[in-house]
């Protein structure tokens, strides 16, 4: 049987990417793999390795849930000298793996990867099984690498201030009548709050989510394959899944994100969120859709705006 692998990395989980544009669960698979160097090669804190090992090993499960048909290497607990060391090495595992079981494929698929180091390793792996690589656009982000190279011609300095206003006119981003919302681009100056010497109050703490079976496995191997890494797990209660995810989102914009840009830069003593999402390491995954994140985003600070505008002459002052 042939037919096209379809390589998924950690930072690529999802049912929406290019990837899966044209998958066909009777004669494609889907590649995915667990390798140290993806940890080791920047020194990675274990909260860190351990919300990716654990969403790709659901996303896995959902994916076989689903029909499809799966192939996917995983870091055992204690190192191995026969396991993968790279991703490109497990690539070449898995193939031969597969072709055991009758299955050769035509072609490998990926959507672009964010890192330059990890596409061009998967790019040499192709060129070396005499296998074409389709790299996809990556939907994922508002802007792609073919936008920003045609941003960067001609500039002797790039800014990402002068980068997103064009993206926020685009996709409609707090844009009234081909202006900024409220007037300015930047309110960076506002955004630089500080607590009085009590510190914060009424601070609702961010939603936590049990841990299943999966994700107690990997925190043990996390613990155990990178016991020297920073961090520690104990009190591990992060969403890696796509519904806890739109969970820990909802609650974010519910609770704290009025006053996220106030106090983005503030901290405080014993409060490590403050009135953070704990959402930037699930964007990756990405088990949060950003686009629709975006639209929450845009539909609260519309309804604030609203009852703003009918409470003004009430009150008789412009919020």
């Amino acid at each position: 049987m042939a037919g096209r692998l379809v390589l998924v990395l950690g930072d690529q989980l999802d049912r929406k990417s290019s990837a899966f544009d044209g998958f066909d669960r009777q004669g494609d698979y889907v590649w995915m793999a667990e390798v140290a160097e993806e940890s080791t090669h920047v020194w990675t804190h274990k909260t860190r390795i351990a919300v990716f090992l654990s969403a790709m090993r659901h996303f896995r499960d959902a994916l076989l849930k689903e029909g499809f048909q799966v192939d996917y290497t995983e870091l055992p607990h204690n190192p191995s000298a026969r396991e993968p060391k790279t991703l490109s090495t497990a690539l070449e595992q898995s193939i031969k793996r597969l072709s055991k079981k009758g299955f050769v494929p035509q072609e490998l698929v990926l959507a672009e990867h964010g890192e330059y180091r990890v596409q061009e390793a998967l790019r040499k792996t192709a060129t070396k099984l005499n296998l074409k690589l389709d790299v996809r656009v990556d939907r994922h982000f508002f802007s792609s690498r073919a936008d920003f190279s045609l941003h960067a011609q001609g500039r002797k300095q790039l800014r990402l201030e002068y980068f997103y206003r064009p993206l926020r006119k685009k996709y409609d981003i707090l844009i009234d009548d081909g202006e900024p919302s409220g007037g300015r681009w930047n309110y960076d100056a506002d955004n630089r709050g500080s607590f009085s010497k009590s510190g914060p109050t009424a601070l609702p703490q961010p939603r936590s989510f049990r841990l299943d079976t999966v994700t107690r496995t990997v925190i043990n191997l996390v613990d155990t394959r990178f016991a020297s890494h920073p961090g520690e797990l104990s009190h591990f209660d992060w969403p890696v899944t796509p519904a806890n995810a739109r969970m820990a989102l909802k609650d974010f914009l519910n609770h704290r994100l009025v006053n996220f840009g106030r106090y983005q830069d503030a901290i405080w003593v014993g409060e490590p969120w403050l009135y953070h999402s704990r959402l930037s390491q699930d964007y990756p995954a990405p088990i949060v859709e950003r686009f629709s994140s975006m639209e929450r985003q845009k539909s609260i600070y519309e309804q604030a705006k609203r009852e703003a505008e009918i409470s003004a002459p009430a009150s008789g002052v412009k919020r």
